[in-house]
């Protein structure tokens, strides 16, 4: 077992111990895993259809001929065009997912999950178990590794080394920052090591010359409140190695969505308004699984590379039913759309979920009665859908711009 300098040197803990999980090149490894045949060769997942795929996971093997996540398909082709495609399984890789959430949650039952293959959790002497977190850490490494694929796992006592020394060994490595080295970890990094720099920021810290994360450790306060606003003082926080971010358990839903792309542009309303209805279904479905309402509808429309429309609504009552969802955001697409403009992309979602300010309002509209009727008669036929979907099988009751929609189309993985 090796530290992040590559010694075998091991000290005793003694401060909190915070964990970041990062399951190696998960897709592909999952398709390598079921597919034999598959390994050891270059292989990418996602989308090598025309001139919009792109590539959602590259296995180590065709990373070597500088294939990566979300590069476009057409510059994955020319550069490893050998690669095997697939546009994967995400049943699949949700059910390998818990696996490996399962996993952790034998060891400590403190588990923030960020993505469906990364996880920070908690395995801080004291907290729940008394065991050397170093051992607590490779044990988990160990049994993923078990289930045919590997993860990458950073420990020290705070989240933003963590996910740093997370990336520097992979794959299949466990890298350790022990209590009192996050100066001598950090410093010497480069700025976009750090979550939270993207592009722009990154841009004005290296104008003013701040290239290492110890350049941003070291720079005077004010001038970084000047140049990033309280950013500044936030980044330069962690770039010190005094991140006291907690870990969020149990973090709430924010929003439910869901949307499509799709292979070639759609002119037609009809058309796009059954995609609409499909969306609608989808969100309402989702949004009764988890027992939310929500009253702010969200329509995405994008029409060129980077141009994307957005418009919002908010709902007279909240819902989680299609039929309400799909009036007003048939309102929001009239105001939306540009007609004679192809369209790429559909998307819809529901926010602001369970506001009992907008719940106390219900009885100040005269019209509640009439509204309730009508959409107590909608509930239930929303109910008898998801009742004859879980019996029958996805599928099995759908309306009429639904199965127009399906005939055309394949199902879309929810956001």
């Amino acid at each position: 077992m090796k530290n992040e300098n590559g010694t075998s040197e091991h000290r005793p803990w003694n401060d909190k111990a915070f964990a970041l999980l990062d399951l190696d090149a998960f897709f592909a490894s999952v398709e390598q895993l079921d597919h034999p045949n598959w390994r050891g060769k270059p292989l990418i997942v996602g989308n090598s259809e025309g001139s919009r795929g792109v590539v959602a996971t590259a296995s180590y093997e065709a990373r070597l001929f500088g294939v990566h996540s979300a590069m476009p398909a057409m510059q994955a082709k020319k550069l490893c065009p050998h690669a095997i495609w697939t546009r994967g399984n995400f049943p699949r890789y949700r059910e390998m997912s818990q696996k490996v959430m399962s996993i952790i949650a034998l060891e400590t039952p403190y588990i923030q999950q960020i993505s469906i293959d990364e996880a920070f959790f908690d395995i801080s002497p004291g907290r729940f178990s008394k065991e050397d977190p170093v051992k607590i850490a490779a044990r988990i490494k160990d049994r993923v590794a078990e289930l045919g694929i590997t993860c990458s796992i950073g420990l020290s006592n705070n989240k933003t080394c963590s996910k740093i020394a997370s990336n520097i060994n992979k794959p299949n490595g466990l890298s350790i920052i022990y209590p009192g080295d996050e100066q001598a970890f950090l410093w010497p990094r480069k700025i976009s090591d750090l979550s939270g720099v993207g592009k722009a920021t990154e841009k004005k810290l290296l104008s003013v010359g701040i290239r290492s994360l110890g350049d941003l450790a070291q720079a005077d306060e004010e001038y970084l409140y000047t140049l990033l606003g309280k950013t500044g003082k936030t980044l330069q926080r962690r770039a010190r190695g005094l991140d006291k971010a907690p870990l969020v358990l149990d973090d709430p839903v924010k929003s439910v969505s869901h949307e499509r792309t799709f292979p070639k542009d759609l002119y037609e309303r009809d058309e796009l308004l059954r995609v609409l209805w499909h969306l609608a279904q989808q969100v309402g479905k989702r949004l009764r699984s988890k027992e939310l309402t929500g009253k702010t509808i969200t329509l995405k429309l994008r029409y060129k590379l980077h141009q994307t429309h957005s418009a919002q609504v908010k709902m007279k009552h909240p819902s989680n039913n299609e039929f309400e969802l799909m009036e007003y955001a048939e309102q929001l697409f009239d105001e939306t759309w540009i007609e004679k403009q192809g369209v790429r992309l559909l998307g819809l979602g529901v926010s602001d979920f369970n506001d009992t300010d907008d719940q106390l309002e219900l009885s100040l509209f005269e019209e509640q009665a009439a509204h309730d009727q009508k959409k107590e008669k909608q509930k239930q036929l929303a109910q008898l859908s998801d009742k004859i979907s879980e019996r029958f099988g996805q599928g099995a009751l759908s309306f009429g711009r639904g199965i127009r929609f399906l005939e055309k189309h394949e199902e879309s993985e929810p956001k």
